[in-house]
């Protein structure tokens, strides 16, 4: 069967290259299939013996997928199970992709010591900009392969060992009849003869809503969350109480004056953090010149107020 299409992802990393030592079959790939690796780094796959055809590793400090490539697009790769007598998985026309991280809700906060959303990802909680991300591949396929950018499945979520999980005989797992007419996205926990639940119930569709350009808002708080040292800056402005001073009685001017650059100064990185946090999340905001300007204002301010005090006040009085 013919290949159509390029083969190769833009910017793929080929480090782990399986399809010569492990060569698989020519196809017209129709569906493309999620795993979660269940592992914090890309796996060697028992030397490609169970690869699939892309690896996706969260490069989270830098907000990008890392792509690595093991086979063609349009190759059968080997991440499934293919039970004798039954229907065909890996050669079914489906294309494997294999998101470095976990599904299992027993690491959706730690695991051995590391943090999620830190160290690792947490699928079903992954934050808006991995969605987009993943977003960017699925439009891709459609782009250059034809694969559409829908899903009619139910991702459920892991839940290994209990009931209502996506392992095993899970209730969304298509027939033989259904994977063979299936077009589109689906999981590992959707496919005929096998047990496996991953990628649990990731939001697969906001990364539907990227791939098709209709994602104009952040789905999640996520997408304004400030970094622990921008929430303390918040924090202090909150308990000192903004601008209001808390002397009684006689006003000390200077205190005030004190009091009042202490609450600048706070302010002033607060409204910084926030700006950063924005910036941080658009291509349109000029962070620096944001900053600055919210920076001079602010300095503008403080010197007003310190002519004011100095016109009106003698130093200990």
């Amino acid at each position: 069967m013919p290949k159509t299409g390029p083969q190769r992802y833009p910017g793929a990393s080929f480090t782990y290259w399986f399809q010569d030592d492990w060569p698989g079959t020519a196809m017209e790939s129709n569906v493309g299939v999620l795993h979660t690796t269940e592992g914090r780094t890309v796996p060697d796959y028992r030397g490609g013996r169970d690869a699939p055809n892309f690896t996706l590793l969260p490069d989270i400090p830098a907000r990008k997928l890392r792509v690595y490539q093991h086979y063609d697009f349009d190759v059968s790769s080997r991440a499934l199970v293919n039970l004798a007598g039954g229907v065909e998985t890996n050669t079914a026309n489906a294309v494997q992709f294999e998101l470095v991280g976990t599904c299992d809700e027993r690491n959706a906060v730690t695991w051995d010591g590391k943090r999620a959303g830190v160290d690792y990802i947490f699928w079903p909680d992954a934050p808006d900009w991995l969605l987009a991300e993943l977003g960017r591949i699925v439009r891709w396929a459609h782009d250059q392969h034809g694969i559409r950018m829908e899903s009619s499945v139910v991702w459920k979520a892991y839940k290994k060992g209990q009931a209502g999980g996506s392992y095993g005989a899970n209730g969304v797992r298509l027939s033989g009849a259904q994977w063979g007419a299936y077009y589109g996205w689906l999981g590992h926990q959707h496919v005929p003869e096998n047990d496996h639940g991953d990628p649990g119930d990731i939001n697969f569709k906001r990364v539907l809503e990227h791939a098709t350009g209709q994602a104009t808002t952040p789905s999640e708080e996520d997408d304004m969350s400030l970094t622990p040292q921008q929430a303390e800056q918040l924090s202090y402005v909150a308990t000192y109480g903004g601008w209001a001073y808390k002397g009684t009685g006689k006003v000390d001017a200077w205190g005030l004056l004190n009091t009042l650059t202490t609450q600048v100064a706070a302010l002033q990185g607060a409204v910084a953090a926030l700006a950063k946090a924005v910036g941080d999340r658009s291509d349109d905001v000029d962070t620096e010149a944001l900053i600055a300007a919210v920076q001079q204002a602010i300095a503008d301010a403080v010197v007003h107020v310190n002519v004011t005090v100095a016109d009106n006040t003698t130093p200990g009085a």
